[in-house]
């Protein structure tokens, strides 16, 4: 009976362990270089997923603000493997989202990191859904839209340049990236299908 109970007394112990975390707003860090609040990575994702819009690609200049330079949770390699991760996957590109909550707190923080990021445009269509066809009428709407298209295209810019130099280190990546640019730009090759082939490359020359 004895050792019944001090076993279950730690079966316990280790079941509450995740709630306690979540309650004192702490985790252990798998991938962080700085200490992670798991309520602080919901905000941050909840403040993402409120100014993202369209196909979600600004999505990289807000991650690198937020999570390397801000936060320090992420370097520019984490936060490329974590691009690498959204565009191979299936679903959108916000499944990167996920994969950075799992890389700095493990399975809570990718299930918050996902809720955060998803959550504002289910409230947004919900609130927007009873007047979406006098705004698709509204000129000023539409050169509002604009300019935010504007926007997201200089933001892509800036971060495509700052990961650029912290992924194209050597001839063979220069090579790849050229490589990988002409067949998305000239034939349209599914990104997907450029990652699994320039990971494939990288691979088969570390091994000969």
């Amino acid at each position: 009976m004895l050792v019944f109970h001090i076993r279950r007394r730690r079966a316990e112990s280790f079941a509450l362990a995740p709630v306690g975390a979540l309650a004192t707003n702490a985790f252990p860090v798998i991938g962080a270089s700085a200490p992670v609040s798991l309520l602080e990575l919901f905000l941050t994702f909840l403040k993402i997923g409120s100014v993202l819009y369209g196909s979600g690609y600004e999505l990289l200049a807000f991650l690198r603000r937020d999570f390397v330079e801000r936060l320090g949770w992420l370097t520019d390699q984490q936060l490329l493997d974590a691009i690498a991760v959204g565009q191979v996957t299936p679903g959108p590109v916000f499944t990167t989202a996920t994969f950075i909550g799992y890389l700095v707190a493990g399975l809570p923080g990718a299930l918050l990191a996902t809720l955060a990021i998803f959550l504002p445009a289910f409230a947004f269509v919900a609130v927007v859904r009873p007047v979406a066809p006098r705004l698709g009428r509204s000129s000023r709407l539409a050169s509002l839209l604009d300019g935010l298209n504007m926007a997201a295209v200089a933001l892509m810019a800036g971060v495509l340049w700052e990961l650029g130099r912290t992924a194209i280190g050597d001839p063979l990546s220069g090579f790849l990236a050229l490589g990988a640019l002409v067949a998305l730009l000239r034939f349209e090759v599914n990104s997907a299908w450029l990652i699994v082939v320039g990971g494939a490359i990288k691979v088969a020359t570390c091994l000969v």
